[in-house]
């Protein structure tokens, strides 16, 4: 009983191969998808977050630390999280490019993320706790390589910057309220009260991840009207078909069902009396007489016409399917075929340099969360609630962030990424001013620290989108460059051990200059780096600046790739 109970619950949420899930058509929407991936990225930070005001008395209250071994445990568990994400990064991306589904391994990371949670909840030694943190990063890199490979497989090149940018909001907005809520929670609730609010945040995204459908799965059952529930009645399969194109030799899907009897006379008769030659076969822009004859005409550039052909047949539907051009390339590898995509991305001067801005960006982001709530205290004496809102200037003009994603993908990513460096740059440096207590300096911290946010946002979101662009660029000017499944995972993983290096290296260079020098030459520190890195964003961003000087003299392409 209880089987047939699950097959039929499987077969309301998935379909059947003749029947439809429920709601397929918001199933498998944009807008649902993105929704999903953000709650999904939200859920994977906050959980981050939310453990961070707890770890040190789980240290001593349940591992039995003594209390001058804290900070070495504390920094060794930040240490085994980016340890892990970057390990796994790059491996999860090469995975997910080889799998058939990308909901699949969202699903997988999803109960890796489950069981991390579960091991430090329970956890009493030093070593469940390390290797809960080694789960919970290795979780991280799935969410973030399939997660973003999905995105671009949902909305394509155009949109994608702007869609970035709801993905930048809800990894500030994570990244601002988990700390307030765990230490708030963990002072009202207890220790237990903190993984309540973990595990529910959980159900909700195993809920979404469950629901949601692949556009490329969704096509599956997609029929001319759109995606429907009720079956085709016999007046539907009666209907005319509209007269194929002569631009396209290719017949329609459904024209072998409706091919009439004279072209069958009429093809029977010709090949008696003459039989098939290749004479008789028809060029690319002549549909086949006979539909029922498989012919592969001879074409100069079959991605082309596969292409046209998918957008006329989905022109009149509901359903925006996914669609991939398959180039002659990939029958016929090239020797830059045969590299592996990791090592072709790896190739790429301006992957390189989005990499390195992608790593500085987030090291000038993550270097506050280690000076700037012991500089309040110091200078201000405020508690750690204040300490926490500090961090509010900074992370709401991340809001804006889908108005810059929409600037970039109308005007391209040189210009947003380098002036945005450029403009962190004073902001950065001005920041010394903050030197002693006072309302006059708390409204200068505050108002530094949103021009700051600003800065920060107008870099983040063009970078998220420049990966998308650069592969789609190299596959336009190499078709199969990355096979028939491409590398938009591998691109993000490669993207998230760029980032999770910031983080790891901003708190670090930060801390270590203040301990040495101080705070005035950590701001001058942080101005000099920002100032740096808008050269390379400037150069390469969009393709390297002298290429594409060049092809606008020559009307070429290359800068691109």
């Amino acid at each position: 009983m209880s089987g047939h109970i699950t097959q039929g619950f499987l077969a309301l949420v998935s379909g059947d191969s003749e029947r439809p899930p429920p709601l397929l058509k918001y199933r498998s929407s944009k807008g649902f998808i993105l929704t999903t991936i953000c709650i999904a990225i939200f859920t994977d930070i906050f959980l981050y977050g939310i453990i961070v005001p707890v770890i040190p008395f789980a240290l001593t209250k349940r591992a039995g630390v003594v209390q001058q071994d804290v900070q070495h445990w504390v920094s060794v568990l930040l240490a085994v999280y980016g340890a892990a994400l970057l390990a796994s990064a790059p491996i999860c991306g090469f995975l997910a490019d080889r799998s058939t589904s990308r909901r699949l391994p969202l699903m997988v990371g999803l109960l890796a993320l489950a069981g991390a949670t579960l091991m430090l909840c329970f956890g009493r030694t030093i070593g469940v706790l390390v290797a809960g943190r080694l789960l919970q990063g290795t979780s991280a890199a799935i969410v973030w390589t399939v997660g973003l490979a999905l995105l671009v497989d949902t909305v394509g090149q155009k949109e994608i910057g702007q869609v970035m940018g709801y993905i930048s909001i809800s990894m500030s907005v994570s990244i601002l309220v988990s700390p307030l809520l765990g230490g708030i929670v963990y002072d009202r609730g207890g220790y237990y009260g903190v993984y309540y609010m973990a595990f529910a945040l959980i159900i909700v995204d195993i809920i979404l991840r469950s629901v949601m459908i692949e556009k490329k799965v969704a096509c599956k059952w997609e029929t001319p009207d759109g995606p429907t529930d009720a079956p085709v009645s016999s007046e539907q399969k009666q209907a005319p078909l509209p007269s194929p194109r002569k631009d396209s030799w290719l017949p329609h899907p459904d024209s072998v069902l409706h091919m009439t009897l004279s072209e069958n006379k009429v093809a029977k008769k010709r090949t008696m009396e003459n039989g098939p030659t290749p004479e008789e076969i028809p060029p690319p822009e002549d549909p086949p007489v006979n539909p029922r004859i498989k012919r592969t005409p001879p074409v100069s550039n079959p991605a082309t016409i596969i292409e046209e052909s998918e957008s006329r047949s989905n022109s009149n539907t509901l359903l925006e399917c996914p669609r991939r051009a398959v180039s002659s390339s990939d029958s016929h590898p090239t020797e830059v075929r045969r590299r592996p995509p990791i090592v072709v991305l790896l190739s790429s001067r301006r992957l390189l340099s989005a990499l390195y801005c992608a790593l500085v960006q987030s090291a000038l982001m993550a270097a506050w969360d280690a000076v700037l709530p012991l500089r309040v205290a110091y200078l201000f004496h405020w508690r750690s609630l204040g300490a926490g809102l500090i961090f509010l200037p900074l992370v709401l003009p991340s809001f804006v962030a889908p108005v810059v994603g929409a600037f970039s993908d109308k005007y391209g990513s040189r210009l947003p990424t380098s002036v945005g460096f450029l403009l962190a740059t004073p902001f950065l440096i001005l920041l010394r001013v903050v030197e002693h207590g006072g309302r006059e300096q708390i409204v200068v911290l505050c108002v530094l620290l949103a021009l700051l946010g600003i800065a920060l946002t107008i870099v983040m979101t063009p970078l998220l989108a420049e990966i998308t662009y650069i592969l789609d660029a190299k596959e336009q000017h190499h078709p199969g460059l990355f096979g028939r499944k491409g590398a938009y995972a591998q691109a993000y993983g490669l993207f998230n051990c760029a980032f999770a290096a910031g983080m790891t290296v901003g708190p670090l260079l930060a801390g270590a200059v203040v301990d040495k020098q101080g705070w005035g030459t950590m701001c001058l520190t942080l101005g000099i780096l920002a100032f740096v890195s808008a050269i390379p964003a400037f150069l390469f961003t969009n393709g390297w600046i002298g290429k594409r000087w060049t092809r606008r003299k020559k009307g070429g392409d290359e800068a691109d790739a």
